[in-house]
């Protein structure tokens, strides 16, 4: 091992060390003092419900962990969107599953919580995968209400997918564990069946308080909306739970009981776990974003046996295109090659850049692919197309084309790993959110964004130069300076992975040891889903 190797290791293993320690603190929700609070009475946490509910034995991932991290600060903010959603197994069955945090604002609805409500159905729809909520949540934020209550991809698009998904035939349960109130009523009772908990769970459009000042009459919560006024006189549940453990075992008996499914067919052999030392990625992934590496050493850390198939291997070596097998599921990889590479012209090209023949080669590889039905997996590590005269005159803008309308109209799975940099074009060309990926996560070593910080504060400070001189002000080294680690600085903060994953730009940050259960969980979970429709690329400038 040289230096660079034990350097490069230090650092990531930090990033994965605050990466941890983050999440810890995300876990609290709203803090001790609450999360004692509902332990007094007699509730268990958004968390402890997940986790009693999911089988022990077998993984699990957590999607959006850190939405609204940083986010909502003058409302007192926002830890995990107020919302927990994990992809697990409930008795043996693959499942999302989704828990309001009443720690966080009563459960209350931040604009983030819907929308990473959505993501969650989002991915249970994809995968025609059963849903579970475990409701207990005050109803929209209303000092932000004009933010979640509207607009299409807010709080009411809920109850619409609530709806798509009952005819497509994805089971949905519900249990009532603590609030249900006013237009969130309409969750529990849209899902196939609905539980409640007695004494702590309640569903009414309108609470004590407001039918008083409404209609004037005078009635408790309980009577108004309580298990036993739904269980036994508006028949608006299902269930009736004695606490929470009760009713998390009846959702648990459910769902053992649901049938096989429809697959998809995605071909599995025995898993391998990979000759090379999945650890030393640590050692191999540089410290710089600018540093250049073989992401081959990368790859051959995250598949079976360490083995793979590169698919045109002397042409458009800047894009690695290769099948492989990743806890036994077959996949064909993308990714970028991080290293300085000689054509077969002799001609030299830069790692981390897409050039005409390697957009060429991806989209050859993408429809291939699809011809064969193989889940595809993107490894990230972007910083664009390739630009000047000869690129242009090479048609580089029509082999981008070709490539992103292959991508967009691909119909086999796509998952994408954000290893390093992701930046502008080269974030679309390689499967960034905006191209529906099944699930995608970063490493802590990622940074998004149009142009790194370094090169975005170059451009940002020679605008704000000009802007100065025209007002006849003096720029000297100094400011310029100055202005210089104002501008990269803030625009740092938006490139850190922690950024993106508040805003649910992509689902999680993980350890990079994580990345084969990502992967193998997400194409299973896609297993779930048969393809309907055929691969066709439409109208294609060849």
């Amino acid at each position: 091992m040289d230096i660079n190797f034990n350097k490069n290791e230090d650092h990531n293993k930090l990033l994965v060390s605050d990466l941890r320690s983050r999440f810890a603190q995300v876990k609290l929700g709203g803090g001790q003092k609450r999360i004692d609070k509902l332990h007094a009475k007699g509730k268990l946490t958004a968390r402890e419900r997940v986790d009693y509910l999911l089988d022990k034995k077998k993984k699990s991932i957590e999607i959006g962990a850190f939405a609204g991290e940083g986010m909502y600060e003058e409302h007192g903010g926002c830890p995990s969107g107020g919302v927990v959603v994990k992809m697990g197994y409930v008795k043996g069955k693959q499942c999302i599953v989704v828990a309001n945090d009443a720690t966080v604002k009563a459960g209350a609805w931040f604009p983030i919580t819907g929308k990473k409500n959505l993501r969650a159905q989002e991915i249970a729809i994809e995968n025609k995968l059963p849903i579970i909520y475990l409701v207990d949540s005050a109803g929209v934020y209303l000092p932000m209400q004009d933010e979640i209550f509207p607009d299409k991809e807010h709080f009411g698009r809920i109850f619409r997918n609530n709806a798509v998904m009952s005819s497509m035939g994805i089971t949905q349960i519900a249990a009532v564990m603590g609030s249900c109130v006013a237009g969130g009523a309409y969750l529990p009772i849209m899902s196939d069946e609905a539980l409640i908990v007695d004494k702590t769970g309640s569903i009414f459009l309108a609470g004590s308080y407001l039918v008083k000042a409404a209609i004037g009459e005078s009635i408790d919560n309980e009577t108004l909306g309580g298990a036993s006024t739904h269980c036994e006189i508006s028949g608006v549940t299902d269930y009736k739970a004695k606490d929470d453990h009760d009713a998390l075992d009846t959702i648990k008996r459910i769902v053992d009981k649901i049938g096989d499914f429809d697959k998809a067919g995605y071909n599995r052999s025995e898993a391998k776990k990979p000759k090379e030392n999945p650890e030393d990625i640590y050692g191999i992934l540089p410290k710089s974003r600018a540093d250049q590496y073989d992401m081959f050493d990368i790859i051959k850390r995250l598949v079976d046996n360490s083995e793979y198939d590169e698919y045109k291997a002397g042409y458009g070596k800047t894009i690695i295109t290769a099948y492989a097998r990743i806890e036994g599921w077959a996949v064909g990889i993308v990714a970028n090659q991080r290293k300085l590479v000689k054509t077969k012209k002799g001609e030299m090209q830069f790692g981390g850049v897409i050039y005409n023949d390697s957009a060429d080669k991806a989209t050859r590889f993408i429809a291939n692919c699809n011809q064969k039905r193989i889940p595809l997996v993107f490894l990230q590590d972007v910083t664009g197309f390739m630009v000047g005269s000869k690129s242009e005159h090479g048609g580089i803008i029509k082999d981008g084309a070709k490539m992103v309308n292959a991508l967009s109209n691909s119909v086999v799975p796509k998952f994408t790993i954000i290893i390093g940099n992701s930046y502008g074009a080269g974030n679309y060309a390689m499967c960034g959110k905006a191209y529906d990926p099944r699930l995608i996560a970063a490493w802590p070593s990622a940074e998004l964004a149009v142009m790194s910080g370094k090169s975005a504060a170059k451009v940002l400070l020679q605008i704000e130069k000009a802007s100065l001189e025209k007002k006849g002000e003096k720029f000297t080294k100094e400011k310029e300076e100055e202005l210089f680690n104002k501008i990269k600085s803030r625009y740092d903060n938006q490139v850190s992975p922690y950024y993106a994953a508040s805003r649910i730009w992509t689902d999680a940050i993980i350890d990079p040891l994580d990345t084969r259960t990502w992967i193998s969980m997400g194409v299973e979970a896609a297993n779930h889903s048969p393809i309907e429709k055929p691969f066709n690329m439409g109208v294609l400038q060849v």
